[in-house]
């Protein structure tokens, strides 16, 4: 029997939609209606100093305005904090999560005395200072190990809701995205071991995305380019905890005058969906960042129309 389909769309409310937003919106509901399956909105809201009082609100409106609606009310990532708990406590008793003591700049220091440059852009790579202890220091943080490993310990013996099946968890990740096609990763070499618990207390976007994508049985997952690099760290987190892998899609970005991603850090401008002619402009301008025919609208008979436009776009069959 074949797995209903199940997909998501998850801002965070640090402000209202922009058109980049909306890419990602309009293709991950596209994707949910041509499987003929159900399309949730998750609220990311974890990163709470960076969220707008007001703008889950905004963004929920927005989305109706543009005939997005969610078949599900939404859910809110500051909720399930005890989910995010379980998990990290999981993965600590079968040894694949450790406490950190490293600050940003201890990072910088450990890697410059390595003689390793850290490219333009690019993030810095956890040199695996505290895999092996903290040498009386206190944790600030909680990572994942993401090296090459075969669990020794039956996992039942730790307390641990893990199967007690010995598990390889392998680095360097292949996957296939549904756009992009051949994608790998070595984790270890590229990332390092990466954080999941902040040292400010807030639960890391990666531990979280992955718990609520499996507790809420997404199938699919369709989200911009810029997020890709994400995947194999997910899928890593998706081995160790043993939940399903969905499906992968990332779309085109929205690029700003300066060539970089369209983002509220460069000048994104908000979404003025309040008319109906301007949700219908919004929402054309999306559709024609995702390859999709022009159509003169209103809102309703243009989704209905793209619907098999993005089936022919994006083959989501053969996913």
């Amino acid at each position: 029997m074949t797995t209903p389909y199940i997909g998501r769309f998850a801002p965070s409310p640090t402000g209202p939609l922009h058109a980049g937003s909306l890419v990602a919106a309009l293709a991950s509901w596209l994707d949910a209606r041509t499987h003929a399956g159900r399309w949730l909105v998750r609220i990311e809201d974890v990163d709470t100093p960076r969220c707008v009082p007001g703008a889950d609100r905004v963004i929920l409106t927005q989305l109706v305005a543009c005939g997005l609606c969610p078949d599900e009310p939404p859910l809110y990532q500051s909720t399930r904090a005890a989910l995010y708990q379980r998990a990290l406590a999981d993965l600590l008793a079968a040894g694949r999560a450790y406490p950190c003591a490293c600050s940003r700049r201890d990072i910088e220091h450990a890697l410059a005395a390595a003689g390793i440059e850290r490219p333009r852009h690019a993030e810095l790579v956890y040199p695996g200072t505290c895999r092996n202890g903290l040498k009386g220091r206190r944790p600030r943080a909680w990572r994942f190990l993401t090296e090459n490993f075969e669990e020794k310990i039956p996992v039942a013996h730790t307390g641990s809701s893990l199967s007690a099946m010995p598990l390889i968890v392998d680095p360097r990740v292949t996957w296939c995205d549904r756009r992009l096609g051949a994608q790998q990763q070595d984790v270890t070499r590229e990332v390092g071991d990466f954080v999941l618990k902040r040292a400010d207390g807030l639960w890391a976007y990666q531990l979280a995305v992955v718990v609520d994508d499996a507790a809420q049985s997404i199938t699919h997952v369709v989200r911009g380019a810029d997020l890709a690099d994400n995947t194999a760290r997910q899928i890593l987190l998706q081995r160790a905890l043993q939940l399903p892998t969905p499906a992968y899609l990332h779309t085109p970005l929205v690029r700003g005058a300066d060539g970089d991603k369209l983002s509220k850090q460069n000048g994104a401008q908000a979404l003025d969906t309040a008319r109906a002619a301007d949700a219908f402009r919004a929402l054309a301008a999306a559709a024609a960042v995702l390859g999709l025919p022009p159509h003169p609208g209103p809102v309703a008979d243009a989704l209905a129309a793209w619907v098999p436009a993005w089936r022919h776009l994006y083959n989501p069959d053969s996913s």
